[in-house]
């Protein structure tokens, strides 16, 4: 079976909506979770339910290796089953620390997922090419933080918390019988052997490229305060500004503004090339979170409403536009070794970008001035990295 280009981006898209579902959807339950098991209703434990599926990106590491011996689809077959299981232990989990764990074994399956994508989309295309395909696969991914939470608020208009957590499940079943169309993008001739001296030289040549440690140092510090937003938005809005009635209106809208600059981000690479396109949403990206800085120093914390959600609009479509780019030059040297390559990127910006993002989040219990400064910081290194730092 031969399945086109527009199918296999569709398809791409798909499956890494499998990470986004699985935490966007939720974001409405969290206080109704809160109160199933007891919290505070100013806590924000419910953040380390995103935390956890974050870190289950680790795993992305070893079934990199594995894709590039075995080859893609097995270990996107195996992702699938992991994905759908801890999802249906985290919606019946009898405590929070069982859900965590759940969640973390949902996030190790949908980690074999997005490394699999990322490595056939790498097979498939290369260069500018590559950032223009991701591109319209997060144009169309982005899709799920724009519907996610009223789908998420009309699933607890006439169901449970436990329904909203069970949705990403459901998906997920969907999307692994269409999978089966799927063909293999990494053939035998192209496969590395599995031994431990193979291993090591693929991985000492991934982390000692100088434009792969770039690139996945600028995601892995843009993810950080991405997900750290994602983690406490809920919280920012119904809990800090106390406005919870328009939380999903918040979310679903600058969901919208990511999915649109992405969009126009596939265009612009096409005409200017990723490395010009990366550099300009550098500077854009430190430049508005040098002014939202600067109104909050001078006006006081928080800053004002629509002040503070323009903002932080800007930056998530900016930052989720960087993304394809990055990953593209990060991965473009990498050749037959984009499983290894995909999977140490993903485990740096997931793993250590959520592990950043849980610290920031660690301190908004009160206060959005801690992300305001990581925006503010992570702007001024990646301006740093991009036009000072070493490697083309």
């Amino acid at each position: 079976m031969n399945m086109k280009s527009g199918e296999f981006i569709t398809l791409s898209a798909c499956t890494m909506m499998l990470t986004a579902l699985g935490i966007d959807i939720m974001l409405p339950a969290f206080a109704s979770l809160r109160e199933h098991f007891g919290f505070n209703p100013e806590s924000t434990a419910t953040a380390q339910v995103i935390v956890f599926f974050f870190m289950g990106q680790i795993a992305q590491l070893f079934f990199g290796i594995l894709s590039d011996r075995f080859g893609r689809l097995a270990i996107y077959r195996i992702g699938f089953p992991l994905y759908i299981v801890g999802g249906l232990v985290a919606a019946f989990a009898p405590t929070f620390e069982i859900m965590l764990a759940a969640r973390f074994f949902a996030g190790v399956g949908a980690s074999a997922v997005f490394m699999t994508t990322i490595a056939g989309v790498r097979d498939r295309f290369v260069g500018d090419q590559m950032a223009r395909t991701m591109s319209l696969i997060f144009t169309i991914f982005l899709f799920t933080p724009v519907i996610a939470p009223f789908l998420g608020l009309a699933i607890l208009s006439v169901s449970s918390w436990q329904m909203v957590f069970l949705t990403p499940v459901i998906f997920g079943l969907v999307i692994f019988v269409w999978s089966f169309r799927m063909e293999e993008t990494h053939p035998m001739e192209k496969r590395t052997p599995l031994n431990w001296s193979s291993v090591g030289l693929s991985l000492k040549t991934v982390i000692s490229n100088r434009p792969f440690l770039k690139y996945t140092t600028i995601t892995t510090l843009l993810f950080s305060a991405l997900s750290t937003w994602v983690a406490t938005s809920e919280h920012i809005v119904g809990g800090i500004y106390g406005k919870p009635e328009l939380f999903a209106w918040v979310f679903a809208g600058i969901g919208l503004l990511m999915s649109l600059c992405t969009f126009f981000n596939s265009y612009f690479t096409t005409r200017i090339g990723a490395k010009k396109s990366i550099k300009w949403l550098l500077v854009t990206y430190a430049t508005v979170a040098a002014i939202l800085f600067t109104i909050t120093l001078a006006f006081g914390e928080p800053p004002h409403l629509l002040v503070f959600f323009m903002g932080i609009a800007l930056l998530m479509a900016i930052n989720i536009a960087i993304e394809p780019n990055s990953s593209a030059l990060a991965l473009e040297p990498m050749g037959d070794m984009a499983g290894v390559a995909s999977s140490v990127y993903g485990t740096f910006f997931f793993f250590i970008g959520s592990t950043l993002g849980s610290m920031v989040s660690f301190f908004m219990t009160d206060s959005v001035f801690p992300l305001i400064l990581s925006f503010f910081v992570i702007g001024i290194i990646n301006l740093f990295l991009i036009f000072m730092g070493k490697g083309k």
